[in-house]
């Protein structure tokens, strides 16, 4: 996929994507690490938290994005990033802590991909992952229903991911066995959005993206984005308070390893 990312759009809500970053974080049992891979990296806005955590550890971070990537290294020049997909990338020797938050999704065949991350790790380590997992929800039907709706159907319809994301206890079942220890939930937040278009904002730094990359043409951009907007208004109408209401569900899956 070459869709180009926007750090600034996507850090538009940093607060709200940040919190299941920590949360993903303070359950991970590992004490001591000396590696740390922080897969889907994104414009290294987590790096603080994961460094406060293991301050001794090596770190590297790994996105497919040069936008993400650039800013990253701008903020922590002292770390060491690759520009890799996810779904190919090998360490090149065992991690104590592969931590991936908001990234797999947007990687296939999580049935090798996550065997692959558990069999990098080091004795007692860990992965520990995040995604969204929302495909249900208005934020991604109405992506589907705008794409299908008229002729960007020819354009776009090859970026659909109808449900990258499976149930809690599909991951139990393909973790378990490789595992000492698997902790898997999924939490909805409530995340309350300020100003105009709040939903349609949240969601063109994240699952829209690919689609207003892929079209070039100003005209055909505006005009789904605004078919997006309509779409996706009724679903979160906006409160007298000027909040916009959007219940969000992530999955978290941390596994460990024996030591």
């Amino acid at each position: 996929m070459s869709e180009r990312w926007e750090p600034d759009l996507y850090l538009e809500f940093a607060d709200q994507r940040a919190r299941p970053a920590r949360e993903l974080l303070a359950r991970i049992p590992v004490q001591d690490a000396t590696s740390v891979v922080d897969l889907g990296c994104g414009p290294g806005n987590i790096t603080p938290l994961l460094r406060a955590r293991w301050p001794t550890a090596a770190y590297v971070g790994v996105d497919r994005s040069a936008e993400m990537l650039e800013r990253a290294a701008a903020r922590h020049p002292d770390l060491r990033w690759i520009q890799a997909d996810a779904a190919g990338w090998e360490p090149d020797g065992p991690v104590d802590v592969v931590y991936s938050n908001a990234a797999l999704h947007w990687v296939d065949d999580h049935e090798t991909v996550l065997p692959r991350l558990v069999g990098a790790l080091s004795p007692g380590g860990a992965l520990a992952v995040q995604m969204p997992s929302n495909f249900a929800a208005p934020t991604h039907t109405c992506i589907v229903d705008v794409v299908r709706s008229r002729a960007w159907s020819v354009d776009l319809g090859g970026l659909l991911r109808i449900r990258p994301v499976r149930d809690p206890i599909w991951y139990h079942d393909l973790l378990a066995p490789l595992a000492a220890t698997v902790d898997i939930w999924t939490t909805t937040y409530l995340q309350q959005l300020e100003g105009d278009d709040a939903v349609t904002r949240w969601v063109s730094g994240s699952a829209l993206r690919p689609f207003l990359t892929a079209l070039t043409d100003p005209a055909e951009h505006d005009a789904f984005v605004a078919a997006y907007r309509a779409a996706i208004e009724p679903h979160y109408p906006r409160r007298r308070d000027g909040r916009t209401l959007l219940p969000y569900t992530r999955l978290f899956v941390i596994v460990t390893v024996d030591a």
